[in-house]
């Protein structure tokens, strides 16, 4: 189960330790890729993450502030090999991450520096689990006119389960038969479409594909 107590335990990062193909990073190689991130944190600058996932539905860390807001230079993108999870290695779905190019309307989300180092690291067992994501600083433009500095986790090519076709036609067949103990990735591209309107927010591929995916049903 993804919860709050099984990030905090350690029972979500065991569950996925005899998957075949996944190697998961021990808790010194996250502790210290958090470090890494921190110390290259802008100056005088609040932290922020960058939610445009499940993240949006379901943060599971305590946040002091949310705003919706715009990252560009990023697109959705399912190009992550799904095995765990919402997927299995008999069959795999696709998780989603950020590439290159466009844009990207999510929610930002401020961390309360009282308690950073608790929520962070409930962020960073969740997204870091296996290194499948390049944690970074990027801009993004808040609805309220303001610009912030978020940490957004963007797709890692030199990961093995990359994947460099997202097409719809090419996800959509992997992602309908896909499922796991977290639920049928199906279900999540649904329910990121429908927190994407919950918030008022757009994305062309995620719509096309929920609707793909609906049709086929």
């Amino acid at each position: 189960m993804l919860d709050r107590t099984s990030l905090t335990n350690g029972t979500f990062l065991n569950a996925f330790k005899d998957v075949p193909g996944l190697t998961l990073w021990s808790e010194e190689r996250l502790e210290s890729s958090m470090r890494d991130i921190l110390e290259q944190r802008p100056t005088g600058q609040s932290v922020w993450i960058f939610a445009y996932g499940s993240l949006i539905w379901n943060p599971l860390f305590h946040f002091a502030e949310s705003c919706p807001g715009v990252l560009h230079g990023w697109r959705r993108s399912f190009c992550m090999r799904l095995i765990a999870g919402r997927g299995c290695v008999r069959r795999p779905g696709r998780m989603m991450s950020l590439a290159s190019g466009g844009s990207t309307q999510g929610l930002a989300l401020r961390i309360d520096e009282a308690n950073l180092d608790a929520e962070l690291r409930i962020v960073w067992r969740r997204e870091m689990l296996s290194g499948s994501y390049t944690p970074q600083w990027a801009p993004i433009d808040l609805q309220d006119g303001r610009r912030v500095h978020a940490i957004i986790f963007t797709a890692n090519p030199a990961c093995p389960l990359h994947e460099q076709d997202d097409s719809v036609q090419t996800v959509l067949p992997l992602i309908a038969k896909a499922s796991g103990p977290l639920g049928s990735n199906r279900d999540y591209v649904i329910k990121l479409r429908e927190a994407l309107e919950q918030h008022s927010l757009d994305d062309p591929y995620i719509s096309e594909l929920a609707h793909q995916l609906q049709v086929a049903a």
